[in-house]
């Protein structure tokens, strides 16, 4: 039996799952703040998940931790600002109070293992594209993590796609980030609420002007990272996740217009048929977390196979 954990911001999502790949258990917790809290969060969720599937702690074969931050090869994680973690070794602090084995990746990374495996292993590659506070990707090749010579083949959050475009966190202008990246459009937004990005959505349908550029702005950074990922990676298939995508066919549908409009202006983009290669996650995947699993599972964290 293998578990899997997601820890995020506010929530951390936990799945067991059995030899046969298919998850027989799920629980969220609230995650803490803090290096400790975390610790703390990863041991409960284990339990929680163990006893909701009613496994006994021998019969866990290995756990899986996706988390924001920096993560290297030895479990080690820095900088997951969101989680008040500015160094942590995750995996030595967890792996004793849990007695089984630990391994710890980059959350975007085991999210895009978790999408391949659940939703497009049929492909032979695919790009996870996650649409949260920043903007971020993991490749999945032959059912492998494609991480590049130093780790950051995905990372294209800062890559700059109009120099006349808004002001970026990392001080460039025009990133894909500064157009579509939540926390960027709750900036530029500057109103109060709990979900600004689907304020903005619902203030451009009634025609409010700062909305409808914000909205447009999220559509043009989108649909930019999407030629990316495709043009580089030549991806068969990129799958949009993260919070954004609560949005959905207002998310998707302006993506696709903006598709659509440069592959009218280019034969060679038409060529590309990218509205085709483009897929939301489903609502409710366990994703991450079935990720997460196939991370704990492996012998070489920097060589994982979706496919067990």
């Amino acid at each position: 039996m293998r578990i899997g954990l997601d820890v995020g911001g506010t929530k951390t999502d936990a799945v067991a799952v059995d030899a046969a790949g298919d998850v027989i258990a799920r629980v969220r917790r609230s995650t803490g703040w803090g290096a400790d809290a975390v610790v703390q969060t990863v041991v409960d969720a284990v339990d929680a998940v163990r006893g909701e599937a009613g496994i006994a702690q021998e019969d866990v074969a290995s756990v899986g931790i996706g988390i924001p931050g920096q993560v290297d090869a030895t479990g080690r994680v820095v900088h997951a600002v969101n989680l008040g973690v500015d160094e942590v070794d995750l995996a030595a602090a967890v792996t004793p109070l849990l007695g089984v084995p630990v391994r710890v990746e980059n959350d975007v990374k085991a999210a895009a293992l978790g999408a391949y495996a659940l939703h497009a292993a049929a492909t032979g590659s695919m790009a996870y594209l996650n649409l949260g506070t920043g903007i971020a990707a993991g490749i999945v090749v032959a059912g492998a993590v494609w991480r590049g010579d130093r780790g950051t083949a995905g990372e294209i959050g800062h890559l700059g796609v109009d120099p006349a475009g808004p002001l970026c966190r990392c001080g460039q202008h025009g990133c894909i980030e500064a157009f579509a990246g939540g926390g960027a459009v709750a900036q530029r937004w500057g109103r109060p609420g709990l979900h600004p990005v689907a304020d903005v959505y619902d203030a451009a349908d009634i025609g409010d002007p700062l909305a409808m550029e914000l909205r447009a702005g999220v559509a043009h950074g989108v649909a930019a990272a999407v030629r990316v990922l495709v043009l580089t990676a030549d991806v068969d298939r990129v799958v949009l996740g993260g919070g954004l995508t609560n949005l959905g066919d207002r998310l998707t549908g302006d993506v696709a217009a903006e598709l659509a409009a440069s592959a009218e202006a280019s034969a060679f983009m038409r060529s590309l048929r990218l509205d085709e290669r483009v897929q939301l996650l489903p609502a409710g995947s366990p994703a991450a977390a079935v990720g997460a699993a196939l991370v704990g599972v492996a012998r070489d964290p920097q060589e994982v196979l979706a496919r067990g």
